[in-house]
Parts: C-alpha cells; structure tokens; sequence
C-alpha cells in the first residue's frame, strides 16, 4: 500500500522536522518526507492540525491468552492497543500455562500470528512456573522471539536467584524487569498504606514493600555489573533510589504508569474495586514525585501495565476483588493531560517516553521517524477532549478507574507497516 499523509506537524525524538511536511510511504517504509509530495497514493490523510509521532511501544501490558480468554485476548487486545496509538506491545508472561518453555512461547507466537492487529512481542518468565526455584532456558526463548524476562505478577522472591538470573541475563545480554514486592510486606494489602487504608479500615501495603525490592535489585544489577529494569515505580522513595544509582553508573532503567502519574489514593472509596491495583495508587506526594522523575530522566519510560478483567473478577469487595486496570487505551490522553498540558513534559518528551526509549531499551525497531525507517505511526489531536466511556472500550476488560473523566488529546490514526489499524470515528 502507498499512503501519503499531508500536512504534518512532526514529532519525532530522533531527528527534527520543521514547520509542516509530507511523508510518503510505501511498502511499510517511509521514502519521502519533505514539504509538499505530489506523488499517487491509495490513500491520502490531510493531517493539518495534527501532530503525528513514532507508534507508541508498550513495554509492559497482559493479553491474558492463553488461559484467561475471558479478560482478554490477543485479538481484543491488540485492538484497543491500536485504538490508544500502540504500534508495538510486549506481553508478559503470567498466562495459564505460563510462558516459561519452548511449547508454551510456540502457542502464543502462533496466536500473536493467527490474531494481533499490531507487533507483539512476547516476554518470557525468568523462573519456571514463575516460583523463583528454576531458571528458564533464556537462550532457547529468547531464539524463538522473547524479547525480555519477567516473573511480572511476581516478584523474584530471593537475592540469590536474582543474583542468578542477572549473571545468566548478562552472558547473552538480555533484559530482566522485575516486579518489584517484598511479599512479607505486602501480604493481605490490597491499597497503600496510609489515610485512605486508615479510613476505609482496608489493610494496606506498605511502601517499602516496593522500596526495599527496588534497593536489593539496584544493588544485585551494581555487584553483577549489569542492567535491570524495574517495572511500575510508585513511590517517591523508589524513584530517588534509583536516581541516586544512576548518578553512580549502575545500569538501571525504570517505567512508571499513566494510572500512576493520573492518580492518587484520595480516589479510593468503599466498592470502588476498579482501582485496585499493584502496585498500589499513591500519595499526591508520590505522584509529584513521579512526575519530576520523568521530567529530568529518572523514570525512562511509560509503560500501561494493561491488566484487562471481566467484571465478575472485581465485584466490589477489594479483598476478593482481582488486581489490574484496563489502561491501554486512555494511556496517552492521560499522560498529555497530566504532563504536557501543565508544562512537566514537551510532546517530543513524552514521545521519547512513550516511543523511543521502550525500543532502545528493549533492541527494538520503531520509535523515531526516518527515511527507511518502518511506517509505525500515530497521529493525535491534541486539542480534542474526550471524556473516557468503558463502554467504548475494544478491550474486553472494562476496570478502568478513569470511566467519567475528561481528558486533553486523542488517537486519530494509528499505522502500523504503513497499513491504517485503527481510524476515529
């Protein structure tokens, strides 16, 4: 297919294109950008008033298959990654069975084939059964398409395995994340620990669960001489933990959540089970303090943490109620409005967040915008408000904490390989 987008404003954090351009694209690739192309196209966008950015790249979102179809799919998962400007995603590993052998990553990569509407790249387990006993053969996974390994959902429970998967990570040069959660103190909660798990009468988890797991990785990656990445940073507390480390060289990265910069604990009332999540919303203090992370480079990355259920797996007691929100699709209204629209963040900042980063990160393709470069693509309306309806949603899981809010900026088009997956309506 050619397709020639017209009048575009761009933002791209790895090169810089002034005033307004076309680009030409044929055959996935992107051939021409210049200021007016007059050249034959299938179709042709009018993107004036627009600005079009690098496909955002996920590094960290659950598509439930297999085993758990009925919160989600690749197929209704991939979708509603389309329809929040998500060119590529990566899936984590916490499926039924779980994706730790060569049998388990061949399924799934023959589902991601057969169904996904965008790239998909799958994230193999670190341990088998994710119990943090036995490594998985990383080569043999990481050969057949895993581009990372995460016991996500789980922590690594010890130092000594972590110690262990780092030092088998480093032979071949793969990424771990790590969901980072001292079980010992965390066990029960199901809300932060403060004035909302006080006045509720809900037991909470306390900080330091995360803050403690967040120093003993940093210090294993430091003695190890080797990278980690830490998913869903929450505290105030973590992120200066790990500013503090990379400020003496240790090869740390880290990611932060739109529901975590969005949202703060004051939320929380009785029922209101579509919150619930963990790490678990902050502090306003905390959330301030994320966003000064991303602003000077602490935090590299926004990443969803997409975690679709069915309605039946929140109900409205948060003791029995699942963990997870649908978050894929209000990711970069979100973010716009909380970082860029009061100024934390320029749009080629959060671009670099959303976009570049995850793929440098991960050795992935995409994330800039080039002559040659693969015709991944959003285009978005950063004027358009749009109040967030469940409802509407392509996603199968309709938890969203976010259902009645009014936001700044939307999806208008969504191209991956220069093909148009998803078009607003």
């Amino acid at each position: 297919m050619r397709l020639l987008i017209k009048h575009c404003s761009i933002v791209n954090p790895g090169n810089n294109y002034e005033g307004f351009n076309d680009i030409y694209i044929e055959d996935g690739v992107i051939k021409l950008i210049e200021p007016e192309i007059v050249m034959a196209a299938e179709r042709t966008i009018d993107a004036a008033g627009l600005y079009l950015m690098p496909g955002f790249i996920d590094m960290h979102a659950h598509l439930r298959e297999p085993g758990f179809e009925h919160n989600e799919t690749v197929y209704s998962g991939t979708r509603a990654a389309a329809r929040g400007g998500y060119t590529t995603i990566c899936c984590m590993p916490n499926t039924r069975p779980v994706i730790d052998d060569e049998a388990s990553l061949s399924k799934l990569m023959g589902i991601i084939e057969k169904d996904a509407a965008i790239k998909v790249h799958p994230i193999a387990a670190i341990s088998k059964g994710q119990k943090s006993t036995e490594l998985v053969e990383m080569d043999k996974l990481f050969n057949m398409g895993a581009v990372a390994f995460s016991d996500d959902g789980r922590p690594v429970e010890t130092a000594a395995f972590m110690m262990e998967a780092l030092l088998a990570a480093k032979a071949n040069d793969y990424i771990i994340i790590d969901h980072c959660e001292e079980l010992s103190l965390a066990a029960g909660g199901v809300i932060n620990q403060g004035r909302q798990s006080e006045k509720l009468g809900i037991r909470g988890i306390h900080p330091l669960s995360e803050e403690l797991s967040v120093m003993r990785d940093i210090m294993i990656a430091e003695a190890t001489d080797f990278r980690i990445h830490i998913a869903h940073v929450s505290t105030a507390s973590s992120a200066e933990i790990i500013r503090a480390a990379k400020r003496r060289g240790v090869k740390v990265t880290c990611e932060v959540t739109p529901h975590h910069i969005g949202l703060t604990e004051d939320i929380i009332k009785a029922g209101f089970t579509d919150c619930k999540v963990n790490p678990p919303l902050r502090t306003a203090a905390d959330v301030e303090a994320l966003k000064e992370a991303l602003k000077d480079g602490t935090i590299d990355v926004i990443a969803t943490d997409h975690a679709p259920h069915h309605a039946d797996s929140k109900g409205e007691d948060f003791y029995s109620a699942a963990f997870g929100i649908s978050g894929i699709e209000t990711a970069f209204s979100v973010c716009y409005t909380e970082l860029v629209e009061p100024g934390i963040l320029t749009l080629k900042d959060l671009s670099a967040r959303m976009s570049k980063n995850p793929a440098t990160i991960l050795k992935l393709d995409g994330g800039i915008i080039g002559i040659g470069s693969s015709a991944d693509l959003v285009i978005v309306d950063t004027r358009r408000r749009i109040t967030v309806n469940r409802d509407d949603f392509l996603s199968k899981g309709k938890n969203t904490p976010f259902h009645g809010k009014t936001y700044v900026g939307d999806i208008v088009y969504t191209i991956v390989d220069g093909s148009i997956v998803y078009e607003s309506k």
